[in-house]
C-alpha cells in the first residue's frame, strides 16, 4: 500500500528525446511540422466532407470519423511530447498518466475497429453494388460508428481498472515520450500477469480478428476485381481499395511491432522510433493517401478552399 502511495503522490518522470540531445533541435522542428500538418490535413479532409453532399456517403463518414480519431490520437500525446523538448524531462502525476493511457488505447481501439468497416464497406461498394445503398445505409452507419466508439470505451476502460491496481515503488522514470501502458508494467514491482494476459487475449479478439476481416474482405474484392471485364474497371476499383489497404498496412505493421510481444523482451528505447510511426506518421499521412488519387476529395477540398 505504501508503495502505491508513493506512486500516487510522486506521479511519473517521461523522458522524453531527453537521451538523444544531438537530435533534440531537429526532433522538435520535424516533430511540430508532422503535428500542424496532422491536424490542417485531417480538419480539412473533415471540412471537405461535410461541406459538399455529393461526399456524404458510407465510405466519406467512416472516412472523417478516421480524421477525427487521427486528431484525438495525435492531440493526446503531441502537445506534452513538444513541451518535453523545453525541459529536461516531464512530470506526469498519476491521473494524467492514466488519462493518457486510456484516450490513447481507445483511440488505438477504435481506429483498428474503423479500418475494419471500411474494408467491409469496400467489399459491399464493389461485390454488391446495387445494394450497397441499401446495405450501408445512414441509420447503419450511425450505429457502427457509435458502437464502435461505446465499445473502445469501455475497453480502454478495462485496462485503466487494471493499471490502477499496479504499485510503483522504484524508479518512477518513464523512458518514453508518452505515458505508455507498457512502459508501466516494466516499472511495477507488482505483478502484471493480468494485464498481459488481458492484452494478449483482446489482441487476438479485436487485432486479430479485426485483420482477418479486413483480409477476408479483400480477398473477395480481388475475386470481384478480376472478374470485371474492362482493364478500365478493375483499375477504378482497384483504386478504391488502394488507400485503405495502404493504411492498413502502415497501421498494423507498426502497431503490432510495438505491442504483440511479451514484455519481456520489450526495449524502450527501441519502441520510441518504432511508435512514432503510428502515433505521428500514420495520422499524417491518412489524409494525403486517401486524397492523392481521390479525385472527388480534391474536388471537394478546391472548392472548399474556394469558398
Amino acid at each position: 500500500m505504501g508503495g502505491e502511495n508513493q506512486s500516487s503522490a510522486e506521479g511519473f518522470l517521461i523522458v522524453g528525446f531527453s537521451d538523444l540531445p544531438q537530435l533534440q533541435v531537429l526532433l522538435f522542428v520535424a516533430l511540430l511540422l508532422i503535428y500542424l500538418i496532422t491536424l490542417s490535413g485531417n480538419f480539412l479532409i473533415m471540412a471537405t466532407i461535410y461541406c459538399n453532399s455529393h461526399l456524404h456517403t458510407p465510405m466519406y463518414f467512416f472516412l472523417s470519423n478516421l480524421s477525427f480519431i487521427d486528431i484525438c490520437h495525435t492531440s493526446n500525446i503531441f502537445p506534452q511530447m513538444l513541451a518535453h523538448f523545453f525541459q529536461d524531462g516531464s512530470h506526469m502525476s498519476i491521473t494524467e498518466c492514466l488519462m493518457q493511457v486510456y484516450l490513447f488505447i481507445c483511440t488505438l481501439g477504435t481506429e483498428v475497429l474503423v479500418l475494419t468497416v471500411m474494408a467491409y464497406d469496400r467489399y459491399v461498394a464493389i461485390c454488391n453494388p446495387l445494394r450497397y445503398m441499401t446495405i450501408m445505409n445512414k441509420e447503419v452507419c450511425v450505429q457502427l460508428a457509435v458502437g464502435i466508439w461505446a465499445f473502445s470505451l469501455m475497453f480502454a476502460l478495462l485496462y485503466i481498472l487494471f493499471i490502477s491496481e499496479l504499485i510503483f515503488c522504484g524508479s518512477h522514470t518513464i523512458n518514453h515520450f508518452f505515458c505508455d501502458f507498457a512502459a508501466l508494467m516494466k516499472l511495477s514491482c507488482s505483478s502484471t500477469h493480468r494485464i498481459e494476459v488481458l492484452t494478449y487475449v483482446l489482441s487476438v479478439i479485436i487485432t486479430l480478428v479485426s485483420f482477418t476481416l479486413i483480409i477476408t474482405s479483400y480477398i473477395n474484392i480481388a475475386s470481384c476485381i478480376l472478374k470485371i471485364k474492362s482493364s478500365g474497371g478493375r483499375q477504378k476499383a482497384f483504386l478504391t481499395c488502394a488507400s485503405h489497404l495502404t493504411v492498413v498496412v502502415i497501421f498494423y505493421g507498426s502497431a503490432a511491432s510495438s505491442y504483440i510481444r511479451p514484455t519481456s523482451t520489450y526495449s524502450m528505447k527501441e519502441n520510441k522510433m518504432v511508435s512514432l510511426s503510428y502515433i505521428a506518421l500514420t495520422p499524417m499521412c491518412n489524409p494525403l493517401i486517401y486524397s492523392l488519387k481521390n479525385t472527388e476529395v480534391i474536388k471537394g477540398l478546391r472548392k472548399l478552399l474556394l469558398l
